[in-house]
């Protein structure tokens, strides 16, 4: 402990919800000089500044539109921030929307590869890794039918199990653990866990606090956009409850 790997400082992040639809981009122009133009502007994050050190578990709370996914893309790198800064140290693995650089037309085995790609790995490391991949996925002889035949479930399990693969130094997870039934639930919170052993740092977004509670050192609450509270679980576990009473 003691090492510093995550800093948000003073994180905002705005969105524009134009009201209007435009169908093409002259009448765009023409709307936007008749001023008809309705600029909805909406602060996903407000003001966001905290730290995590080498080995913790942050668990983030809050109800639906929160802010929860944005804060973890905006610390991924997917969105950029429209004010502060993130200072990162070492490799993150960011598990937001398992399988979102998938191919419905190639096979499983196919996007072991294309996905491995995708989240930067070297093509002989996913070889090694290919075998393990197969097994922890539980796809058996499907590994070689193409993805458009899969369930949803299926899919979730072959992208948790290429992008668990590595071993970053910030792990960053967006209610991946609820996908795939029980038994898969089971296996890929092991899997995580084993991840924390090695000191990895992890974000966490769960709708469970019994899950977050289990898992994570830190917790934080957010609450449309803005950091309702920060630091030990037990402390903020008892805070969310509470919010959550009073809804």
């Amino acid at each position: 402990m003691g090492k510093e790997v995550l800093k948000v400082d003073n994180v905002s992040m705005k969105f524009n919800l134009s009201s209007e639809k435009v169908d093409s981009v002259k009448e765009y122009f023409i709307k936007l000089l008749k001023r008809e133009m309705e600029y909805d502007e909406f602060w996903a994050l407000q003001n966001i500044s905290f730290s995590l050190e080498k080995g913790d578990r942050l668990g983030i709370l809050g109800l639906n539109g929160a802010g929860k996914s944005t804060l973890l893309k905006v610390i991924a790198g997917v969105f950029k921030p429209t004010t502060g800064t993130i200072t990162r140290k070492g490799k993150i693995a960011p598990l937001l929307e398992l399988g979102a650089g998938f191919d419905m037309q190639y096979t499983g085995a196919e996007n072991i590869y294309l996905y491995g790609a995708v989240l930067g790995y070297r093509k002989d490391f996913i070889r090694s890794k290919y075998d393990e991949i197969v097994a922890f996925s539980d796809l058996g002889k499907f590994i070689n039918v193409p993805l458009k035949n899969y369930s949803s479930g299926m899919r979730s399990r072959l992208g948790f199990a290429i992008a668990t693969i590595m071993e970053p130094e910030i792990l960053i997870l967006d209610e991946v653990l609820s996908v795939g039934d029980a038994k898969f639930r089971k296996k890929s919170e092991k899997k995580i866990k084993d991840m924390f052993d090695k000191e990895v740092t992890v974000l966490f977004v769960s709708h469970s606090l019994e899950q977050v509670k289990r898992l994570c050192n830190k917790a934080m609450i957010l609450d449309h956009g803005q950091m309702k509270a920060f630091g030990d679980i037990d402390e903020v576990a008892e805070i969310y409850q509470k919010m959550i009473e009073e809804q």
